[in-house]
């Protein structure tokens, strides 16, 4: 099968395409002819050299892929042979085949394509297991995400608008402010030409935020404690703009603030097949019902990868890169 190859780490170029046998499904795992897979910013980490995959992962890029089941390991009940799914893969996405646990898969929703579908998993696992497990947002809080019109933002977006809380983002364009809108938030704010403290204080009469989720980090840390409304949760899930600040943590305790974050691959298959299990049963109503749906910024071939890397690098994009095979 072809795959993308990691010869070594670097720029988006040091990416190529090889030649590999195609893997076997092992104990309760399935073997997917892939047909889309999205790219998230853990791969872009990856390639660089900064996130290395864990033990017994797979090294090859790609953590979320859509496809064709083509065979099954030793005690798979639920699938079989030929349904078509979507799953968050622990590694080995970027490829014509991928083997992934059964119980990280999701059946693709009649409404969808195949690069939408693809571009499911990463995100919906990820939000809903920091915004609404481990934060708990609740209908009618108050939900801040930063990263507004990326993958992971234009999720939160609609999950959280359709769960019934309020939704600010910020993002760094009039026109990526705009999409966010459209797809739910109250407010976007675009943060080069706004302070979206003040602007989000004024707009909740002064309560702020309940929960915010925070992929950028740096001087985002001061502003989010400004910011958090009396037992607010913080929840970081990436730190772009960097991971090491002072802080005054003050406010952390005169207004009982919770300060959390995570990242998904390191975590057990027991606790990825809980989330898959929730999102089965809250989310894909919503999905076959038209109210929530992936935005795609655009499709590349396997061979294009690497224009896709530097797209997703640039941030210019609004919602999901997809590789479709």
């Amino acid at each position: 099968m072809r795959y993308i190859d990691l010869p070594e780490y670097g720029d988006a170029n040091v990416m190529r395409v090889a030649e590999m046998e195609i893997p076997e499904p092992g104990d309760g795992e399935v073997l997917i002819r892939v047909a889309g897979a999205g790219i998230n910013r853990p791969d872009i980490v990856q390639r660089q050299g900064l996130y290395p995959p864990p033990p017994g992962a797979s090294p090859v890029l790609g953590l979320e892929v859509a496809g064709e089941i083509c065979a099954l390991g030793n005690g798979v009940a639920r699938w079989r042979v030929g349904d078509l799914v979507c799953a968050l893969a622990n590694g080995g996405g970027y490829a014509e085949y991928v083997v992934v646990p059964a119980a990280q898969c999701l059946p693709v929703p009649a409404n969808l394509s195949m690069a939408e579908a693809a571009a499911l998993p990463e995100t919906l696992f990820t939000v809903w297991s920091n915004v609404f497990d481990r934060a708990q947002l609740r209908a009618g809080e108050i939900l801040l995400v930063h990263g507004g019109s990326s993958g992971i933002g234009t999720t939160a977006i609609q999950l959280a608008s359709n769960l019934g809380a309020r939704v600010f983002v910020t993002a760094g364009s009039d026109e990526k402010c705009a999409a966010c809108e459209a797809l739910g938030a109250e407010r976007a704010i675009n943060y080069r030409s706004a302070d979206y403290v003040e602007v989000i204080k004024e707009a909740t009469d002064g309560h702020g935020a309940d929960v915010i989720l925070d992929m950028v980090g740096g001087d985002y840390v001061n502003r989010n404690l400004r910011l958090a409304a009396k037992d607010g949760r913080i929840v970081n899930i990436a730190f772009l703009q960097g991971a090491k600040v002072e802080v005054n943590l003050l406010p952390v305790m005169l207004k009982r603030l919770t300060l959390t974050g995570s990242t998904l691959r390191p975590q057990p298959l027991e606790v990825k097949a809980r989330i898959a299990q929730a999102l089965e049963e809250k989310v894909w109503p919503l999905i076959e019902a038209g109210k929530v749906r992936p935005q795609i910024a655009a499709t590349f071939a396997l061979e294009d990868v690497a224009a896709a890397h530097r797209l997703m690098e640039s941030s210019s994009h609004i919602g999901k890169i997809v590789l479709t095979l």
